[in-house]
Order: structure tokens, then C-alpha cells, then sequence
């Protein structure tokens, strides 16, 4: 086994990046989402989805740990966005989508929720996609959005939220002299930082992150990495990578899939270091990516 891509072969330093920025603390002026501060528990039962004639996702059943990072890896191709997609329902949207199965969110079915429950049950399945996309507003506006959907409108509160997600985003400092400008002005980090911080305004219970960093340079790549390490403290994330070497940096827990199966899931020492599957060991050796 020794010829495997194992989380040893990283220098430490790349092991375990320190976490950026202020500690990221819970933060409700007025308990607007009772988010709570129990244990979120996100559990997947024989889900298949199929897209027209094509079974994209094959009797998926997994359970994701609570606040810990989750790494999705798998070659080109594998489902792995779909299945984030289906976990805050964005893959209604596909046209000629079929989905079976369960997916239940502290004992709740996102796959039979329908109407209000759906906008209540994105706002708690935060997503942050590949290439950023701040909304056509204020750097302000786009923190604020979500919470004037939920019905905050409190200038004074507002304001607060505003700052304390900026914040815990690591963009405060950058960007506080010009809170009432185009967010379209950002760099493409801070864009995708601030994204980061409109999400975690509603307080979700799991952060989505869609190849978050792969449209960044290597330093904006690593804030994003540093503060996600720094916000499981309080949030379960979900990672969907190409980059092995990221998930080896940062993944508490591996999920890996192959043509539309999860062919091995655990924790992460467990995989990388001791894979039991055969086709997961070709994966991590790189005879196929």
C-alpha cells in the first residue's frame, strides 16, 4: 500500500493550516432562526436520482458527521455535484429530474418537503458554488439579503449581522469603508468570501461547498480552506473536490463515489490511509482520476 497517495506524503504545514481571522462565534440579535446549538444530523437513504433516461445517483444511503468537514472526491463525472444539489433541492430545477429515496435533515424528508418548507430548508443547507455569484447589489445588501427574506428588517440589527458575518468571513477589514458599493467590484476571492458570508447570515445548519475554491488563486484558496476549519466549530460542511491534496488538508471524513456510487465512506485517516475498497486504492494511487 505504500505506493498510495496517503495524507502523510503532506508537510505538516499543508496538513493542518492554523485558522484565519476572528473566532467565529453564534450570533442571533434575536433568535430569528432558533438555530440552536444541538447536533445537526443529516442522513441519506437509497437515493437515486435520474436525469431523463439517465440514473445519475444509485442507491445512495450515508450519513454525514455533524460538525466536521466532509470531503466528496471522486473522478469527473461521479455525481458528487448532484449530490449536494440534491441536498438543498437545487436539482428540482434540472429539467427531467426524478428523485427516490431519503434524505432526512434532523429526522426531516428534504426530498418530500414541498412549497415553504423548501425556501425554509435552503436557508438551512447554505451553498457555496464553484464560481462565485454575489447578487447585483451592495457588498451590504448581498450580507443582508437573506435575513430581509426571513423577514429582518432592523437597520440596527441589520448592521450587526452585516459586520459579524463579514467578520467571521475574514472580509471586514477589506472591505468596511465601502459596504455601500457594487459587490461586483470584489476580487474573485473576496467575491466568494462574501458569498461565504451571505450564507452563514441565516445561520444554516451545513455549509455546501461546490469546488469552492478551484476558480482561485492559492491564496485566496487557503483563506477559504482556514476559515471552513475555523466554522466547523459551529457548522457541518460538505466539500465536493477534485483536488486530493485538499482533502487531505482539511477532511475529517471522505466520502468517495464512482459512476454514481459511494463505493467507501469514513473517516478520513481510515481512507486515505487505509482504504478497503480496491477501487477506491486506484483512485488515491492515481491510476484513474
Amino acid at each position: 500500500m505504500k505506493h498510495l497517495f496517503t495524507a502523510m506524503s503532506l508537510p505538516a504545514e499543508e496538513r493542518k493550516p492554523a485558522a484565519v481571522g476572528k473566532l467565529v462565534t453564534m450570533f442571533r440579535p434575536d433568535h430569528k432562526f432558533e438555530r440552536g446549538e444541538g447536533e445537526s444530523e443529516l442522513v441519506v437513504e437509497n437515493l437515486n436520482v435520474h436525469i431523463k433516461q439517465q440514473h445519475i445517483l444509485k442507491e445512495i444511503s450515508l450519513t454525514i458527521p455533524d460538525k466536521k468537514i466532509t470531503c466528496i472526491i471522486g473522478p469527473s463525472g461521479c455525481g458528487k455535484s448532484t449530490l449536494l444539489k440534491t441536498f438543498n433541492r437545487l436539482i428540482d430545477s434540472v429539467e427531467g429530474v426524478r428523485v427516490s429515496g431519503r434524505v432526512l435533515l434532523n429526522g426531516e424528508d428534504i426530498v418530500g418537503s414541498g412549497g415553504a418548507e423548501i425556501i425554509n430548508l435552503r436557508r438551512k443547507m447554505g451553498l457555496i458554488s464553484q464560481k462565485p455569484c454575489p447578487l447585483p447589489m451592495s457588498i451590504f445588501d448581498n450580507v443582508a439579503y437573506g435575513c430581509r427574506v426571513h423577514g429582518i428588517r432592523n437597520r440596527r440589527k441589520l448592521r450587526m449581522i452585516v459586520r459579524h458575518y463579514l467578520e467571521a468571513a475574514g472580509l471586514w477589514e477589506e472591505v468596511k469603508e465601502r459596504l455601500n458599493t457594487p459587490a461586483a467590484r470584489l476580487s474573485i476571492g473576496q467575491q466568494q468570501r462574501l458569498c461565504l458570508a451571505r450564507s452563514l447570515a441565516v445561520e444554516p445548519h451545513f455549509i455546501l461547498a461546490d469546488e469552492a475554491t478551484s476558480a482561485l488563486d492559492p491564496i485566496s484558496s487557503k483563506t477559504i480552506e482556514e476559515l471552513f476549519i475555523a466554522l466547523k466549530q459551529h457548522y457541518s460542511i460538505v466539500m465536493v473536490t477534485h483536488t486530493l491534496r485538499q482533502a487531505l488538508r482539511v477532511a475529517d471524513h471522505v466520502v468517495f463515489m464512482y459512476l454514481g456510487q459511494v463505493i467507501e465512506a469514513g473517516p478520513a485517516d481510515q481512507v486515505f490511509n487505509n482504504p478497503t475498497n480496491k477501487l477506491t486504492q486506484k483512485y488515491l494511487s492515481g491510476i484513474f482520476s
